[in-house]
């Protein structure tokens, strides 16, 4: 069977689009093969900037027969229905048979279908791949009849088999099929022709174009560190980095070179953003010191100056980069050793959502918020609330509208380079904390108190104007915010009421009502009737400065949406940190249906409490008395659900031990005083892995009483004693949690 090579050649790639783009290559045209009845055995998708190429071993070399048997109508049908049979078999009347079946007779439709040479089906994938390639963006040029990222210049496309191979006939808008390529654009100009992958891979190496993005990624990452440790540096790992710049050369060249004097006192992160942003430079930091002392560049070719003219010309251009990043470092300095306020107050003129006014505004809210939270993290409130004000003041700066990225660490710098104490200037960078799953959470209180209530004020805020995630949308993270909130108490064992937090949030975002409105209302239908009026125009109802009024009304409309919103949003985005809890601990291998045992209890907002219920009922459900505990659980509500049904009556009104004729019976109540006395006590100190074990050891009772007690006695008292007996077990293990709900 031949094999099958294809390589798509045209101008640069963008490198982000390379890795997409050979999945791409891969998957269309193997799924146009395959549907097109082609097999293969293997596939292989190699990127460069100037090219995509596929290898397909083994393919068929021809597609095979096909026979379909459609059934028509009745030979007796309306000719209309007839017709339309024969035009979609694409038959003659006298090419279908007419067999005899138990409803008369019918007609039948043989299609056969001959297999096709491999070369006609690839060229016609082929072309369908290059016309429909999803790229992301793409442009057009000469007759602009075919789209590409980038011109396209020549299509390879080749099969090779024992006899040695073939171009397969083709072509798309003028570009023929061929077995030529080129090789490095200075090192090897020229066509060449190949016969076979091993024939095109070799020949590419020869002309100085390494194939595989991860060969040329290790050949970066290894004479990069190897250069850095000659001199006994090291460089920066960025993975995202190598992975880029190993897009950007197809015969990478490593370069070191030196960094100005005047820049190494800059903080180490603005050397390395600015030289990753601008230049996508390596950054080489002395181990020693932590300083950044010098870049790696790669080059696309080699020269005979080993690199130097290169060198020369990146090192200029640093300067001038560095030198900005310089220039704005030494003017926010001065404005934070100065006053920082300036920039607090430009954030007034900086809105954080239409809908939500200004980054200034929040500021306030997360800041009260934060003062409310220091006591529950162990935090000064003072300390706390400054933290909250100055902690997003970096984003007036100039270095941060530079380097948005550098949010919060520059706060860090230049909130240290004044007299405040290290854990507010630390607030400014780990409240963004936790970014995501695996990031670290901070421990610190002083910024555990900011981070919680810049997340809070986010969710509460967006709740209340009803901008929630839907399905896979998300704009806003306000999932990953959750998740920040869940990790942060969770991880830092913090135990309070989060709906009481949420209802303080949610104050926050209506408080401005009252601390602007010079008029009091009886409720807030009242209030929005009047604002309403009075920007209608209405004088005689007007006492509120038209100054106030101009500047509420854009949250005229928004208003109307809190008053609804207000009272359920605390429940309701309750119920969102539920669901973003059980995702959060399945992944730590805690069923959903031990998380709603959990959830269905008291005290559910408290998120600490919570998790460690349900690791406990988890850890006591993974034993054969936990498991088989619930099936005797389960058995015992049944039966009792259904009395009480049958009957009208709840059966709560205790047991009495006298009315016991079995040992079973009476084992079961000694087993019940036992358990409720160490369960109480242990639910009272919140020591659930106590009251689980207890709970767990009434397994054996339980099954004993089953196995040889008759709940439904004939005498009347001896069945009501015993279902309230049952009654003693539900309580008993409801208490500890909501046994329910655990499926199985």
């Amino acid at each position: 069977m031949p094999d099958l090579l294809i390589e798509l050649f045209s101008e640069e790639i963008p490198a982000r689009m390379q890795k997409r783009a050979g999945e791409d290559l891969q998957k269309l045209v193997t799924n146009g093969l395959v549907e097109a009845g082609l097999t293969y055995a293997s596939a292989a998708a190699f990127t460069t900037p100037r090219r995509l190429t596929l290898t397909v071993e083994g393919v068929l070399d021809k597609s095979p027969t096909t026979r379909e048997e459609r059934k028509g109508p009745k030979a007796d049908a309306p000719e209309k229905a007839i017709e339309g049979f024969l035009r979609g078999a694409g038959l003659t009347r006298d090419q279908v048979e007419e067999r005899e079946t138990p409803k008369g007779n019918v007609l039948f439709a043989v299609i056969e279908k001959p297999g096709r040479p491999a070369a006609d089906i690839i060229a016609e994938v082929l072309e369908a791949t290059i016309r429909n390639f999803p790229w992301p963006k793409s442009m057009r040029w000469g007759s602009g009849a075919l789209k590409w990222v980038r011109p396209l210049h020549s299509i390879l496309c080749i099969l090779t088999d024992e006899a040695g191979h073939s171009v397969v006939p083709g072509d798309v808008d003028g570009i023929t099929f061929s077995d030529t390529t080129e090789g490095h654009r200075f090192m090897a100009p020229g066509r060449f022709a190949v016969t076979s992958f091993d024939d095109y891979s070799g020949k590419l190496a020869r002309a100085h174009v390494v194939l595989d993005a991860s060969e040329r990624a290790n050949t970066i990452w290894n004479d990069a560190t190897n250069a850095a440790f000659a001199s006994g540096l090291e460089v920066v790992e960025d993975k995202g980095l190598l992975v880029e710049v190993a897009g950007l050369v197809e015969w990478p060249v490593v370069l070191m070179g030196k960094i100005g004097d005047d820049f190494l006192d800059l903080p180490p992160e603005v050397l390395q953003t600015s030289m990753k942003e601008h230049q996508k430079f390596f950054s080489v930091r002395n181990p020693k010191t932590g300083r950044i002392e010098r870049f790696v560049t790669v080059a696309n070719r080699e020269t005979t100056d080993n690199g130097a003219t290169i060198l020369v010309g990146n090192e200029k251009v640093l300067s001038a980069r560095l030198a900005d990043a310089k220039f704005f470092w030494e003017n926010d300095l001065r404005v934070a050793k100065s006053d920082m306020s300036v920039w607090t107050q430009a954030l007034e003129n900086v809105t954080f959502h239409n809908k939500l006014s200004s980054q200034a505004d929040r500021i306030d809210r997360i800041a009260a918020l934060a003062r409310e939270l220091a006591p529950v993290v162990g935090a000064d409130p003072d300390d706390a609330e400054e933290a909250a004000r100055l902690a997003k003041a970096d984003l007036s700066s100039e270095m941060v509208y530079e380097f948005p990225e550098l949010q919060g660490l520059m706060g860090r710098y230049y909130i240290g380079e004044t007299e405040k104490n290290a854990a507010i200037a630390a607030a400014a960078q780990e409240h963004y904390s936790p970014l995501g799953p695996s990031d670290d959470v901070p421990t610190a209180p002083v910024s555990v108190a900011v981070a919680l209530a810049d997340k809070l004020d986010t969710l509460t805020g967006f709740w209340a104007v009803d901008e929630k995630p839907t399905g896979s949308k998300d704009p806003f993270a306000l999932r990953r915010a959750a998740l920040g909130v869940i990790r942060l108490t969770l991880e830092n064992q913090l135990s309070s009421s989060l709906i009481d937090v949420i209802a303080k949030a949610r104050d926050l975002h209506f408080s401005w009502i009252d601390d602007e409105n010079p008029y009091e209302f009886e409720d807030d239908k009242s209030w929005t009737d009047m604002s309403k009026l009075e920007l209608q125009g209405s004088s005689q109802k007007a006492k509120l400065s038209s100054d106030w009024l101009l500047k509420q009304a854009a949250r005229l409309d928004l208003w109307s949406g809190f008053i609804g919103a207000k009272e359920l949003l605390p429940a309701d985005l309750l119920n969102f940190f539920h669901d973003r809890l059980k995702v959060y601990l399945r992944d730590q291998g805690v069923r959903h249906d031990i998380i709603d045992a959990c959830i269905a209890m008291p005290n559910n907002d408290d998120l600490t409490l919570l998790v460690k219920r349900a690791r406990a009922l988890s850890e006591t459900l993974a034993t054969d008395d936990g498991e088989n505990l619930i099936q005797g659980f389960k058995r015992a509500n049944n039966i009792l659900t259904q009395a009480e049904e049958a009957d009208g009556v709840e059966y709560s009104y205790g047991a009495d031990i006298k009315f016991a004729e079995e040992p079973q019976e009476t084992a079961l109540f000694e087993a019940l005083d036992a358990a409720e006395a160490r369960i109480a006590p242990a639910m009272e100190a919140q020591d659930f892995t106590t009251a689980m074990s207890a709970m767990a050891s009434l397994r054996g009772p339980i099954d004993a009483f089953f196995e040889a007690v008759q709940i439904n006695a004939d005498n009347q008292t001896v069945r009501r004693n015993r279902l309230n007996l049952l009654s003693r077990i539900r309580t008993l293990c409801l208490s500890v949690a909501d046994l329910t709900k655990i499926e199985g």
